[in-house]
């Protein structure tokens, strides 16, 4: 019994060791504790929305192709995406990050935009689920 605590005591020795030694190392290419923070404060005001839309029978396809269309150059886009639902052949998810909500709403003002509104508005029956979000950051952010 003795020899096994002196064992464990070795071993939770060496790994904080290791652990002191690792943490003593610069960190080569990460932002410092500060860069985080300023970081994480700018992309704190992002906006995100996440929502489902609902379409005619057979109109899934012509739809996404509208929507993908009219996203072209609006400021303050971070990311949008018109994903097709798998489980329902008349629905699209569209994700979209902004860098703050205000852009969001100017958005919807732009031409290309409208002209999608205008295009894709008789095949859109309806909108399911609606999500707001604040996102922190990620792959593409």
């Amino acid at each position: 019994m003795h020899n096994k605590l002196d064992r464990h005591r070795r071993q939770l020795l060496r790994w904080l060791a290791a652990s002191s030694v690792t943490l003593a190392l610069p960190k080569v290419g990460r932002a410092t504790p500060k860069q985080d923070s300023i970081q994480t404060q700018e992309k704190s005001n992002m906006y995100g929305l996440i929502g489902k839309i609902l379409c005619l029978d057979g109109k899934r396809d012509e739809l996404a192709h509208i929507l993908l269309k009219g996203i072209s150059a609006m400021p303050g886009c971070l990311s949008y995406i018109v994903a097709n639902d798998p489980l329902d052949a008349k629905a699209l998810w569209i994700t979209e990050v902004w860098q703050n909500q205000s852009m969001h709403q100017a958005s919807l003002a732009l031409p290309s935009v409208q002209d999608a509104i205008k295009q894709g508005r008789p095949m859109i029956t309806g909108f399911g689920e609606r999500f707001e979000t604040q996102p922190l950051g990620g792959t593409g952010l």
